[in-house]
C-alpha cells in the first residue's frame, strides 16, 4: 500500500472498501478515554491511564488516532528510545517502539492500521530522530504479523513468555 502520509494536521483517506472515509491525526488529551476504551475492548494487554498520558505528553507526534464520522475507532501509541539496534547488532541507535495498536472490529480491513502505523513511523523518524522501529507481537497473531511484514518489519527475535498468559512474542523490527 503506497499512501502519501502527511505529518501535520488531520488527513482524510478512503478505506480499502472504496466507500468508507476515515481521518488519521495526532491524538489529543480529549481522545484518551476513547483510546483506553479501544485498548480494553480489543487487546488483552491493558495499561494504566497514566501510561497513555505519559506517551501522549512525551511523543505526541507519534501517538495517532483514526476517526470515522468523528468517532475514534483506532490508535497507535509509540515512543522513541535510545538503545541497542534490533537490526545492526552491537550498534546503539535511537529507535521507535510501537507500544500498542488497536482498531475496533467494525473498522477493520479498511487500511486504518496501515495508515496509522505509517504516520507513526514517519513521525518517529522526522520528529524524534529514530533510525529504526520495533514492536512485540503475539506469535499467534497472524493478521498483525502479516500487516507488519507488509510494512517492512522482519522477525528479529522471539521473547519466551512475554505476555501475561505465557504466550511468546515475536520481536519485529524495520529500518526507517
Amino acid at each position: 500500500m503506497t499512501l502519501e502520509i502527511v505529518l501535520e494536521g488531520p488527513q482524510r483517506l478512503m478505506g480499502k472498501d472504496g466507500k468508507t472515509a476515515f481521518v488519521i491525526r495526532e491524538a489529543t488529551t480529549k481522545d484518551l478515554n476513547d483510546v483506553i476504551m479501544i485498548n480494553r475492548k480489543v487487546l488483552p494487554e491493558n495499561y494504566p491511564t497514566w501510561f497513555f498520558v505519559e506517551h501522549l505528553e512525551q511523543f505526541p507526534k507519534a501517538f495517532i488516532v483514526a476517526e470515522i464520522d468523528g468517532r475514534v475507532v483506532g490508535y497507535v501509541m509509540s515512543r522513541v528510545e535510545y538503545g541497542w539496534s534490533n537490526i545492526q547488532k552491537g550498534k546503539a541507535v535511537r529507535k521507535g517502539h510501537i507500544v500498542s495498536v488497536g482498531v475496533l472490529p467494525e473498522a477493520r480491513r479498511l487500511g486504518i492500521a496501515t495508515a496509522m502505523m505509517l504516520r507513526a513511523m514517519k513521525a518517529m523518524k522526522v520528529f524524534y530522530g529514530a533510525s529504526e522501529v520495533y514492536l512485540e507481537v503475539r506469535v499467534s497473531n497472524t493478521p498483525a504479523i502479516s500487516l507488519y511484514e507488509k510494512l517492512g518489519y522482519k522477525v528479529v527475535g522471539r521473547i519466551p513468555g512475554y505476555y501475561s498468559d505465557g504466550e511468546d512474542a515475536f520481536l519485529m523490527a524495520c529500518p526507517l
